[in-house]
């Protein structure tokens, strides 16, 4: 199992039970063959630039253990999520 550490970024106009309900969801894609080790929601925050019209979003960062294919279905659930406005997945080397 490898190291790694996700960063996504929720869009900030829906509901925070909706929000809630996407971390859960992906937090669920993780654990099903991973382990989260570090999660934490950052909160809203200003973006650096504008993404699909929005200055602002919820930024939410997890690091985890897992086998590549986990990372493979993780990535694929973001891409299809509309909740998710951008997400970058990285190995962790520390």
């Amino acid at each position: 199992m490898r190291k790694y550490e996700v960063m996504y970024i929720i869009r900030p106009d829906i509901e925070q039970e909706a929000v809630q309900a996407a971390v859960e969801k992906f937090q669920g894609v993780i654990s099903n063959g991973g382990e989260i080790t570090k999660h934490e929601v950052q909160g809203k925050r200003r973006l650096a630039y504008e993404i699909k019209k929005f200055r602002d979003g919820v930024y939410v960062l997890v690091n985890f253990t897992a086998e590549p294919a986990v990372v493979t279905e993780l990535e694929r659930q973001m891409k299809i999520s509309d909740e998710v406005i951008r997400y970058l997945i990285t190995n962790d080397v520390a």
